[in-house]
Protein backbone atom coordinates (compact mmCIF):
# COMPACT_ATOMS: atom_id res chain seq x y z
CA UNK A 1 0.00 0.00 0.00
CA UNK A 2 1.65 3.49 -1.08
CA UNK A 3 2.00 6.08 1.76
CA UNK A 4 -0.44 9.13 2.05
CA UNK A 5 0.74 12.35 0.47
CA UNK A 6 1.17 14.65 3.50
CA UNK A 7 0.84 18.29 2.66
CA UNK A 8 3.70 20.64 2.60
CA UNK A 9 2.17 23.36 4.20
CA UNK A 10 -0.73 23.91 6.86
CA UNK A 11 -3.16 26.11 8.26
CA UNK A 12 -0.58 26.84 10.91
CA UNK A 13 2.14 28.79 7.90
CA UNK A 14 -0.89 30.91 7.33
CA UNK A 15 -2.08 31.29 10.64
CA UNK A 16 1.68 32.43 11.80
CA UNK A 17 1.65 34.82 8.89
CA UNK A 18 -1.51 36.51 10.29
CA UNK A 19 -0.43 36.91 13.53
CA UNK A 20 3.06 38.25 12.38
CA UNK A 21 0.95 41.34 10.92
CA UNK A 22 -0.52 41.93 13.86
CA UNK A 23 2.43 41.86 16.18
CA UNK A 24 5.22 42.82 13.15
CA UNK A 25 8.23 43.79 16.18
CA UNK A 26 11.56 41.89 16.87
CA UNK A 27 10.37 41.11 20.54
CA UNK A 28 7.16 38.99 19.15
CA UNK A 29 9.17 37.88 16.34
CA UNK A 30 11.99 36.30 18.51
CA UNK A 31 9.63 35.15 20.83
CA UNK A 32 8.24 32.90 18.04
CA UNK A 33 10.89 32.59 16.43
CA UNK A 34 10.56 28.58 16.60
CA UNK A 35 7.48 28.39 15.29
CA UNK A 36 8.55 30.39 12.16
CA UNK A 37 10.82 27.85 11.65
CA UNK A 38 8.50 25.08 12.11
CA UNK A 39 5.51 26.09 10.54
CA UNK A 40 6.61 28.43 7.70
CA UNK A 41 10.35 28.15 6.46
CA UNK A 42 10.64 24.42 6.92
CA UNK A 43 8.13 23.23 5.25
CA UNK A 44 9.03 26.02 2.82
CA UNK A 45 12.25 24.47 1.87
CA UNK A 46 11.11 21.24 2.19
CA UNK A 47 9.21 21.92 -0.41
CA UNK A 48 11.81 23.77 -2.98
CA UNK A 49 13.84 20.68 -2.73
CA UNK A 50 11.28 18.31 -4.05
CA UNK A 51 10.16 20.91 -6.58
CA UNK A 52 13.52 21.29 -7.75
CA UNK A 53 14.10 17.92 -9.73
CA UNK A 54 10.66 18.27 -11.61
CA UNK A 55 11.68 22.39 -12.32
CA UNK A 56 14.92 20.47 -13.85
CA UNK A 57 12.82 18.21 -16.24
CA UNK A 58 11.10 21.19 -17.64
CA UNK A 59 14.86 23.02 -18.33
CA UNK A 60 17.84 22.63 -16.33
CA UNK A 61 19.10 25.99 -16.93
CA UNK A 62 16.58 27.18 -13.79
CA UNK A 63 17.15 27.72 -10.16
CA UNK A 64 15.66 25.91 -7.66
CA UNK A 65 17.72 26.46 -3.95
CA UNK A 66 17.19 24.91 -0.91
CA UNK A 67 19.56 26.60 1.11
CA UNK A 68 18.43 28.38 4.76
CA UNK A 69 20.13 31.20 3.80
CA UNK A 70 20.85 32.83 -0.06
CA UNK A 71 18.95 30.13 -1.60
CA UNK A 72 15.56 30.57 -3.31
CA UNK A 73 13.25 31.26 -0.36
CA UNK A 74 13.09 35.35 0.16
CA UNK A 75 14.33 36.52 3.80
CA UNK A 76 11.50 37.14 5.91
CA UNK A 77 13.64 40.15 7.33
CA UNK A 78 13.24 43.60 5.42
CA UNK A 79 15.74 45.51 4.47
CA UNK A 80 15.37 48.35 7.21
CA UNK A 81 18.39 51.24 5.53
CA UNK A 82 16.22 53.14 4.06
CA UNK A 83 13.16 52.67 6.32
CA UNK A 84 13.67 52.50 9.34
CA UNK A 85 10.61 53.58 11.07
CA UNK A 86 8.58 50.59 9.04
CA UNK A 87 7.86 47.33 9.86
CA UNK A 88 10.62 44.77 10.28
CA UNK A 89 9.39 41.37 8.88
CA UNK A 90 7.71 40.41 5.66
CA UNK A 91 4.15 38.94 6.24
CA UNK A 92 4.57 36.71 3.70
CA UNK A 93 6.70 34.04 2.17
CA UNK A 94 8.32 33.66 -1.00
CA UNK A 95 10.29 31.74 -3.03
CA UNK A 96 11.79 32.70 -6.59
CA UNK A 97 12.99 29.91 -9.19
CA UNK A 98 15.08 32.03 -11.69
CA UNK A 99 17.24 31.29 -14.93
CA UNK A 100 20.53 30.67 -13.69
CA UNK A 101 21.58 33.70 -15.77
CA UNK A 102 19.67 35.94 -13.87
CA UNK A 103 22.61 37.88 -11.81
CA UNK A 104 24.27 38.77 -15.07
CA UNK A 105 22.22 39.61 -17.67
CA UNK A 106 18.14 39.81 -17.36
CA UNK A 107 16.33 36.74 -17.69
CA UNK A 108 12.91 35.12 -17.23
CA UNK A 109 11.80 33.31 -14.04
CA UNK A 110 9.14 31.79 -11.97
CA UNK A 111 7.93 33.34 -8.43
CA UNK A 112 5.51 31.24 -5.73
CA UNK A 113 4.14 33.83 -3.26
CA UNK A 114 2.17 32.89 -0.09
CA UNK A 115 0.24 35.20 2.02
CA UNK A 116 -2.93 35.12 3.67
CA UNK A 117 -5.41 36.16 1.38
CA UNK A 118 -3.35 36.40 -1.94
CA UNK A 119 -1.22 33.46 -3.30
CA UNK A 120 0.25 33.06 -6.94
CA UNK A 121 2.61 31.44 -8.83
CA UNK A 122 3.90 34.16 -11.00
CA UNK A 123 6.10 33.45 -13.89
CA UNK A 124 8.23 35.80 -16.54
CA UNK A 125 9.46 39.20 -16.68
CA UNK A 126 8.12 41.69 -14.50
CA UNK A 127 9.73 44.86 -15.77
CA UNK A 128 12.59 44.04 -17.27
CA UNK A 129 14.95 46.46 -18.44
CA UNK A 130 14.00 47.99 -21.61
CA UNK A 131 16.63 46.26 -24.01
CA UNK A 132 15.55 42.95 -23.02
CA UNK A 133 11.46 44.47 -23.25
CA UNK A 134 12.45 45.27 -26.58
CA UNK A 135 13.95 42.00 -27.78
CA UNK A 136 10.55 40.15 -26.42
CA UNK A 137 8.86 42.33 -28.19
CA UNK A 138 10.88 42.10 -31.72
CA UNK A 139 10.48 38.06 -31.04
CA UNK A 140 6.69 38.61 -31.00
CA UNK A 141 6.42 40.75 -33.97
CA UNK A 142 8.58 37.93 -36.02
CA UNK A 143 6.86 35.02 -34.85
CA UNK A 144 3.03 35.94 -34.39
CA UNK A 145 2.07 32.44 -35.10
CA UNK A 146 4.24 30.89 -32.48
CA UNK A 147 2.86 33.73 -30.16
CA UNK A 148 -0.44 32.94 -29.90
CA UNK A 149 -0.17 28.98 -30.35
CA UNK A 150 2.02 29.23 -26.94
CA UNK A 151 -0.70 32.12 -25.55
CA UNK A 152 -3.97 30.39 -26.72
CA UNK A 153 -3.19 26.11 -25.96
CA UNK A 154 -5.67 25.16 -23.79
CA UNK A 155 -3.26 23.79 -20.64
CA UNK A 156 -2.19 27.63 -21.00
CA UNK A 157 -5.45 28.93 -20.33
CA UNK A 158 -6.40 26.68 -17.72
CA UNK A 159 -3.37 27.21 -15.62
CA UNK A 160 -2.21 30.72 -16.63
CA UNK A 161 -3.29 34.35 -16.76
CA UNK A 162 -1.23 37.21 -18.92
CA UNK A 163 -1.16 40.04 -17.03
CA UNK A 164 1.32 43.34 -16.18
CA UNK A 165 1.23 47.13 -17.22
CA UNK A 166 0.69 48.07 -20.85
CA UNK A 167 2.10 50.99 -22.52
CA UNK A 168 -0.80 53.58 -23.52
CA UNK A 169 1.06 54.04 -27.40
CA UNK A 170 2.57 51.37 -29.54
CA UNK A 171 6.29 51.63 -28.56
CA UNK A 172 8.61 53.11 -31.95
CA UNK A 173 10.07 50.92 -34.61
CA UNK A 174 6.25 48.66 -34.45
CA UNK A 175 3.31 48.73 -36.57
CA UNK A 176 0.50 50.07 -35.17
CA UNK A 177 -1.54 48.16 -36.86
CA UNK A 178 -0.11 44.81 -36.04
CA UNK A 179 -2.27 42.05 -35.18
CA UNK A 180 -0.70 41.52 -32.03
CA UNK A 181 -0.63 45.31 -31.46
CA UNK A 182 -1.77 44.59 -27.20
CA UNK A 183 1.03 42.27 -26.76
CA UNK A 184 3.31 44.82 -28.08
CA UNK A 185 2.59 47.32 -25.84
CA UNK A 186 3.25 45.02 -23.00
CA UNK A 187 5.67 46.48 -19.97
CA UNK A 188 6.00 43.40 -18.49
CA UNK A 189 5.63 39.76 -19.56
CA UNK A 190 4.39 37.58 -16.94
CA UNK A 191 1.25 35.34 -16.13
CA UNK A 192 -0.59 34.45 -12.74
CA UNK A 193 -1.73 31.26 -11.39
CA UNK A 194 -4.05 32.01 -7.93
CA UNK A 195 -4.21 29.82 -5.42
CA UNK A 196 -6.49 29.80 -2.22
CA UNK A 197 -4.97 28.98 1.05
CA UNK A 198 -7.21 25.05 0.64
CA UNK A 199 -5.28 24.84 -2.54
CA UNK A 200 -1.88 25.44 -0.72
CA UNK A 201 -2.67 23.46 2.26
CA UNK A 202 -3.89 20.37 -0.09
CA UNK A 203 -1.58 17.36 -0.68
CA UNK A 204 -1.76 17.47 -4.21
CA UNK A 205 -0.17 20.94 -4.30
CA UNK A 206 3.23 19.84 -5.72
CA UNK A 207 1.13 18.06 -8.07
CA UNK A 208 -0.83 21.26 -9.03
CA UNK A 209 1.91 23.46 -8.85
CA UNK A 210 4.31 21.75 -11.49
CA UNK A 211 0.79 21.31 -13.45
CA UNK A 212 0.80 25.26 -13.60
CA UNK A 213 4.74 25.14 -14.52
CA UNK A 214 4.99 23.21 -17.13
CA UNK A 215 1.61 24.60 -18.76
CA UNK A 216 3.52 28.34 -18.14
CA UNK A 217 7.00 26.35 -19.55
CA UNK A 218 6.56 27.38 -23.42
CA UNK A 219 5.64 30.86 -22.84
CA UNK A 220 9.21 30.95 -20.51
CA UNK A 221 10.84 28.91 -22.96
CA UNK A 222 9.51 31.71 -26.11
CA UNK A 223 11.08 34.52 -23.73
CA UNK A 224 14.26 32.67 -22.45
CA UNK A 225 14.48 32.04 -26.33
CA UNK A 226 14.06 35.91 -27.58
CA UNK A 227 16.97 36.54 -24.72
CA UNK A 228 19.60 34.23 -26.66
CA UNK A 229 19.30 32.25 -23.06
CA UNK A 230 19.91 28.53 -23.12
CA UNK A 231 16.35 26.53 -22.19
CA UNK A 232 17.03 22.75 -22.90
CA UNK A 233 20.04 20.77 -21.73
CA UNK A 234 21.25 20.49 -25.68
CA UNK A 235 21.79 24.40 -25.55
CA UNK A 236 25.82 23.95 -25.59
CA UNK A 237 26.85 26.88 -27.33
CA UNK A 238 23.98 29.20 -25.26
CA UNK A 239 25.61 27.72 -22.20
CA UNK A 240 29.04 28.18 -23.33
CA UNK A 241 27.82 32.06 -23.58
CA UNK A 242 26.21 32.27 -20.34
CA UNK A 243 29.21 30.99 -18.38
CA UNK A 244 31.67 33.35 -20.19
CA UNK A 245 28.88 35.74 -19.09
CA UNK A 246 29.35 34.43 -15.11
CA UNK A 247 33.22 34.38 -14.99
CA UNK A 248 34.05 37.47 -17.80
CA UNK A 249 37.96 37.06 -17.76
Amino acid sequence: MSKKAQPYFTPAFFGFLRQLKRHNNREWFMAHKQAYERDVRDPFLAFIEDFRPRLHRVSPHFVADSRRSGGSLLRIYRDMRFRPDGDPYQTMAAARFPHAAYKQTPAPGFYLHLEPGRSFLGSGMWHPEPEARNLVRQAIAKDAAGWQKIVNAKSFRRFCELSGEKSTRMPLGFDPAHPLAEDLKRKDFITVTYYTEADICAADFLEQFTKAIESAAPFIQFLTSALSLPWSSSDKAKVREVLEIESPT
